[in-house]
């Protein structure tokens, strides 16, 4: 089992990146949402410059964000700063696009973006289309292709994985991906890995850009944890603070899906949308000045994965904490080998801020990570 740190991009989440390498994490995985957090690749190359060998991934970047060859130069430069530690992981858009008031990018546009991505770490020409012009694009300046490497690092393979939860994204993942990303919702991984070693077989995809032949994909799992201290129970001041912030992204997305431009999480349930459609009204007609109808979404995803807006801490439930890897040590470890179990190879845990992230990797690496190294 691989081990890592989930970071909504604040610019100095390298402190704490470093402080991971040292305590075990194999992984730093880093939010992509232009209008909540800190640049990511920016984020990134300050991790990538501060560590020696932790992997360094984006959970997950947005295609329309940036256009195809800005994705494939920023993860060639950070590559070229961490050679071979480099993961792209994208998808179809949830905050990176639900903030500026769209849906999540089509699935035919996604597969085009995945595809040119791939080709173009990969050193390959790409027809790159604008409007109603086709024109060829690549990275000129990489020793492949040039002789020069002053500027990227596609010597070293990086992989792109897909995240998906539904059927559909997962037979993307088995065409195409190098390995698969999905929430918290580890159920679906029994289910989605037929699909995609299907869609795999018909393809001829092998999942090989980690290093060594898949029988079936790398999967990591976006979820949080807290170690519980002596004393401690999921319903803790301590806890909540830090789990609950990644727990109602699941309340804005059923939001997103019933008042919203739509979610692609698979996450709905009406009455939930409905009394969180009541709550964060209310919120909105608080402020000076008040949050104007059409820009209702603004307000419900003020402090995504950061923290919890007054009076939202009553959508998160001991039942939802009890579905996290939230616990003792021991508690902790039975979960993690009920995930080997089922196929996950790499936890992504998130947190909400540094005093948070200081907090899961001293007692994560102490009664988890230690725990099941040595015995």
């Amino acid at each position: 089992m691989d081990y890592g740190i989930a970071i909504p991009s604040y610019i100095n989440a390298w402190k704490d990146v470093q402080a991971a390498e040292k305590a075990g994490f194999t992984h730093a995985w880093f939010f992509d949402s232009q209008l909540i957090y800190s640049d990511v690749w920016a984020t990134m190359a300050l991790a990538a410059e501060n560590t020696k060998k932790i992997k360094l991934g984006t959970l997950v970047a947005i295609p329309s964000n940036r256009i195809v060859p800005v994705t494939a130069a920023a993860a060639a430069t950070i590559n070229k700063l961490a050679p071979g530690r480099v993961i792209v992981g994208i998808g179809t858009g949830y905050t990176g696009r639900n903030t500026m008031g769209l849906p999540a990018l089509k699935m035919k546009e996604f597969t085009t973006y995945v595809s040119q991505l791939k080709d173009l770490l990969a050193g390959n020409d790409v027809l790159f289309k604008e409007g109603d012009r086709d024109r060829w694009i690549r990275l000129i300046h990489s020793k492949e292709n040039s002789g020069r490497d002053d500027f990227f690092n596609i010597e070293d393979p990086i992989p792109v994985m897909v995240a998906a939860n539904g059927p559909k994204g997962q037979e993307l993942v088995g065409e195409i991906s190098d390995g698969w990303i999905t929430t918290g919702r580890s159920l679906n991984v029994p289910e989605g890995i037929p699909i995609i070693m299907e869609s795999a077989k018909r393809s001829g995809n092998s999942f090989d850009r980690f290093g060594g032949t898949y029988t079936k994909p790398y999967v990591t799992v976006l979820t949080s944890s807290c170690v519980l201290r002596e004393g401690e129970t999921v319903s803790s001041e301590r806890v909540i603070r830090n789990i609950g912030p990644t727990l109602v992204p699941g309340v804005h997305a059923m939001w997103e899906s019933s008042f919203g431009p739509g979610s692609n999480l698979g996450m709905s349930n009406s009455n939930i949308a409905e009394n969180y459609n009541k709550y964060i009204t209310e919120y909105g007609d608080k402020k000076t000045p008040s949050t104007p109808s059409d820009r209702r979404y603004l307000d419900v995803h003020e402090g995504h994965y950061a923290y919890l807006k007054e009076g939202e801490e009553k959508f998160v439930s001991n039942d939802l904490i009890a579905r996290t890897l939230t616990g003792t040590g021991k508690e902790i470890n039975e979960k993690l080998d009920h995930l080997e179990s089922i196929g996950v190879n790499n936890v992504a845990l998130s947190v909400v801020d540094s005093r948070s992230a200081q907090e899961l990797i001293k007692d994560f690496g102490e009664k988890v990570i230690l725990e099941r190294r040595t015995s």
